[in-house]
């Protein structure tokens, strides 16, 4: 390489120049810019905003075909269908118009609309030829929201649909289902939304929704039970057949309704929990307050006596039977057979209450009062003659009264004392008439009869050769008597006849008495007056 000569000129770095000032020129293309960034935005705000959802499947769902529709309107449309990266869901992309963006927000709800049959109820017919779609339920929040998980059942209410919401409890779930109606009235008010199991596996709550106007008939009064199937009960107080209606039979269903005889009750809040209870009857049971066990021995059979048996007293029931059990008395070496039942005081209204004692110590008073001096007692009645089902009739015996009792309605478990049934009474009077049948002698009224009737049958045989010989030998001659003395009659008519002679000598003789009975009286009459005629003759008149 060949070295520079030293004298070779420097390079010197010139001064910056001065810069120049904006042109005027640039506006124009400035202004342009920002329109066409404008514009930009502008369409992009027209396509409104995306959105992702998160699905179990992608059934039905096709990249720009499927639909997005809330009350069956066009507001958007999927835009991409992808899995997700643990591969366990899909998510859509979808855009929803600009017109429709107020509904997505965070409480909003997304499900697939497809051809389902669910709750007895069949939905999404109209797929079958459009296909399938994605429909919105819209949320009450403020909050806007990008991501959402669907539904993969379609929720059986929405959010905007007027009505309250409530909770029922109960000890099974049965054959209700998600859909199952509620009636009110027989009247179709609702369905169930939902069900869940106890933390405590020890029964479920379901959620209902009543749509309104029906929900203000939802009070604190009210009283819920299971109306599915057919309630057809055949025990001791007859046979009784309940149902709704055939979708409840079914597919089950819940009925409410408040007791006629509960006043000042008012609208229950949204939210509220009531007792789901197994049937009508058992719901619309007045309050029983405070229960009072009772236990009874009785002396016949138990067959037939049931937990749950009516504690009748004169027609109302006052409370149910318990347990029926056995039991064996080591000290007294012997069996008992106790039946626990539980009456309900407050079942027994009081007429005047005196305000300073409840009405279960009045009844109590009442019912120790009865049983002392009145012959209260209990007895087996057959409720049933079909089933044979017996219950424990409450009354008062005092005819059957022998002895009085005590009863302590203080004790833990008060003895109510009882009295033979009418099947038991009647047993006992049958074997006292047998017992007093096996003091007869049969025998020996046997053997009297036997010569009895040997002496009848030979008065018959006499009897029999009497008539006979009546027949042969007095026959003929009563025959000819007979004959004698239909002639005689003969001859009687004819002298008795108007024209016989002897009527004639009759009339004749009768003639001549009446004129000498004239002629008698005529002397009769002139011997009253001349009574001296008998010495001295008749005597002329005097003229």
């Amino acid at each position: 390489m060949t070295d520079l000569p030293d004298n070779l000129p420097q390079a010197v770095i010139a001064p910056p120049k001065q810069q120049r000032k904006f042109s005027v020129v640039w506006i124009i293309p400035a202004i342009a810019a920002l329109i066409g960034i404008w514009l930009a935005i502008d369409a992009i705000g027209d396509l409104g905003r995306t959105i992702t959802i998160s699905f179990e499947t992608a059934e039905g769902l096709e990249a720009g075909k499927t639909l997005i529709r809330y009350k069956d309107v066009n507001i958007g449309e999927v835009k991409t269908v992808t899995l997700s990266k643990d591969r366990k869901h899909v998510l859509v992309t979808a855009r929803i118009d600009k017109t429709a963006q107020e509904l997505i927000v965070e409480d909003a709800q997304f499900w697939v609309v497809r051809p389902r049959f669910n709750g007895g109820q069949l939905s999404g017919i109209s797929t079958l030829l459009s296909g399938a779609y994605i429909s919105v339920g819209a949320g009450k929040s403020s909050k806007h929201k990008r991501q959402f998980t669907g539904l993969e059942v379609a929720p059986i209410l929405t959010s905007d649909l007027p009505g309250r919401q409530f909770q029922l409890h109960a000890p099974d779930l049965g054959s209700i289902d998600i859909g199952a109606p509620i009636y009110f009235r027989h009247i179709k008010v609702g369905e169930v939304t939902a069900y869940t199991l106890d933390k405590n596996g020890h029964g479920v709550s379901l959620k209902i929704f009543i749509q309104a106007p029906y929900d203000q008939f939802v009070s604190t009064a009210a009283r819920f039970w299971n109306a599915s199937g057919i309630d057809l009960a055949l025990d001791a107080n007859g046979v009784r057949l309940h149902t709704q209606s055939i979708a409840s039979v079914l597919l089950g269903g819940i009925a409410f309704e408040t007791p006629p005889n509960v006043t000042g009750d008012t609208p229950a809040e949204p939210n509220t929990t009531f007792t789901l209870n197994y049937d009508r009857d058992l719901a619309m049971k007045m309050p029983d307050g405070e229960g009072q066990v009772l236990v009874m021995h009785f002396k016949e059979s138990l067959r037939g006596l049931v937990p749950g048996a009516p504690l009748d007293f004169r027609g109302v029931q006052v409370g149910e039977v318990i347990s029926v059990s056995a039991e064996y008395d080591s000290n007294r070496d012997w069996f008992y057979f106790p039946v626990k039942a539980i009456i309900y005081p407050e079942r027994i209204h009081l007429l005047i209450p005196d305000g300073k004692t409840n009405t279960a110590e009045r009844v109590k008073r009442g019912l120790y009062k009865a049983v002392v001096e009145r012959g209260f007692r209990a007895q087996l009645r057959t409720g049933n003659l079909l089933t044979s089902q017996l219950y424990v009739a409450l009354d008062f015996f005092k005819e059957k009264q022998t002895e009085k009792v005590k009863m302590d309605w203080h004790a833990a478990l008060p003895e109510l004392p009882t009295v033979p049934g009418n099947f038991e009474e009647l047993q006992l009077s049958l074997a006292h008439i047998l017992k007093n049948l096996e003091k007869v002698q049969f025998d020996a009224i046997a053997t009297d009869l036997q010569k009895t009737l040997t002496t009848v049958d030979s008065s018959l045989k006499r009897i029999d050769k009497l008539v006979e010989n009546l027949d042969k030998n007095t026959g003929p001659e009563l025959t000819n008597a007979l004959k004698d003395f239909r002639a005689t009659l003969n001859k009687a008519d004819k002298v008795l006849s108007a024209d016989s002679p002897l009527q004639q000598d009759v009339h004749e003789t009768l003639r001549e008495v009446s004129r000498a009975a004239q002629s008698l009286r005529t002397l009769t009459d002139m011997l009253d007056r001349q009574p001296e005629a008998l010495l001295r003759g008749k005597q002329d008149a005097q003229p």
